[in-house]
């Protein structure tokens, strides 16, 4: 008896036919272990990085990018970490910040990826039809109060139609110590790691493909109106207007839809009695539903709706 086979077709027009049997193997090798980090933008950074030392955090130092007029905040987290993102010389290289800014406005703008080896990522990628050019070395400056520490990286930037609604690149760390170093990752409101990432697209079932490519078909459910990808246990949803309120009752706010592209995370916290104790005290507005996450709308964030989870 032939086994059967499931044939699925992507946005980019390949076909992939795949074998039951092939789920029930080990899983192949990935491009990418998981979420790194989320970028931020902020039209003015010292802004943002007020706005969230409110909702709890604690920024690490300023860094500079090397030859850009951007500079960032991290929030440091013990898994992964957040980056408000700002331009401090408007005569420098923006690397497109000012065209997201003027588009999107402020709020979630972009996802990196954790690769371990970038070459090797390329390679991956590129078996799957994905054109990936060569990894990319970046460094920053990072102002502490020591003096200013300098953590390298690796980039590889991915085409849009390798992550559809999501601007995104893998990102290697080369000096990890300097960038999660002691004190920095203890976050007063106790978050621990960005759980989830909420995407407005316009038909949620066409990014089903292109994802499976990248995390794997046992890390993708299509249900309705919203694509679920599991990423290493942060989860990625891809939904449009309409489920993007049954996802965040904080989307009442909006007078119409946002934009499509990355509109909402969720960061999860060690205790959400203590991170709702710290809300109430700097007077952030939230709501919550009894025991479930706490909601905070995109005006107390910068632009992003944020749940505590």
């Amino acid at each position: 008896m032939e086994t059967p086979s499931i044939d699925v077709r992507s946005a980019r027009g390949r076909g992939h036919v795949m074998s039951p049997r092939s789920l029930n193997g080990p899983p192949p090798e990935r491009p990418v272990r998981g979420l790194d980090h989320l970028l931020i933008v902020a039209h003015d950074l010292e802004a943002a990085r007020s706005t969230y030392e409110r909702l709890g955090f604690r920024t690490a130092p300023r860094g500079r990018h090397i030859g850009w007029g951007t500079a960032n905040y991290c929030l440091m987290l013990e898994q992964g970490y957040l980056e408000l993102l700002g331009i401090v010389d408007h005569s420098q290289f923006l690397n497109g910040l000012d065209e997201t800014l003027a588009t999107r406005g402020e709020g979630l703008s972009a996802a990196a990826f954790a690769g371990d080896d970038l070459d090797r990522s390329a390679g991956l990628l590129r078996e799957t039809d994905v054109n990936v050019g060569a990894p990319q070395d970046l460094q920053r400056t990072i102002e502490a109060d020591s003096g200013d520490l300098l953590p390298r990286f690796q980039l590889l930037h991915l085409p849009r139609t390798a992550t559809p609604g999501l601007p995104a690149f893998i990102c290697k760390h080369l000096t990890p110590e300097l960038v999660w170093q002691p004190g920095w990752t203890d976050q007063p409101n106790g978050a621990r790691r960005i759980a989830g990432l909420t995407v407005m697209v316009e038909d949620p079932g066409a990014v089903a493909v292109p994802y499976a490519d990248i995390f794997g078909f046992r890390s993708v459910t299509n249900t309705d109106n919203l694509v679920t990808v599991d990423c290493g246990g942060c989860y990625l949803r891809f939904t449009d207007a309409d489920g993007l309120l049954a996802l965040h009752p904080q989307a009442r706010a909006f007078t119409s839809p946002p934009p499509q592209g990355p509109v909402a995370m969720r960061v999860e916290v060690a205790d959400k009695a203590h991170t709702a104790s710290v809300l109430q005290a700097n007077g952030v507005s939230f709501e919550r539903d009894r025991d479930g996450p706490l909601h905070v709308p995109a005006a107390e964030a910068a632009g992003v709706m944020l749940d505590f989870v």
